[in-house]
């Protein structure tokens, strides 16, 4: 994303009130900025090469949570 990291606009979204299931795929794992992802609510950080099961358990997450903000 040009001008902008998918931390920033993590924070970005958290700023407007914006919750949104994200996860975050990286070819540079950091595990500085895992954590921060994380802890401001990322469902999860991949980093590639990554298994597809990883990914479909990461997504069943993402739905799981999202599915019970609607509640």
């Amino acid at each position: 994303m040009p001008g902008m990291s998918g931390l920033d606009l993590q924070t970005r979204l958290a700023a407007q009130g914006l919750r949104v299931p994200i996860i975050f795929i990286t070819a540079f794992p950091d595990d500085r900025i895992r954590s921060r992802a994380l802890a401001q609510g990322a469902v999860c950080v991949l980093d590639k090469p990554f298994e597809r099961e990883a990914l479909l358990r990461c997504i069943d997450m993402a739905l799981k949570n999202s599915a019970g903000e609607d509640r």
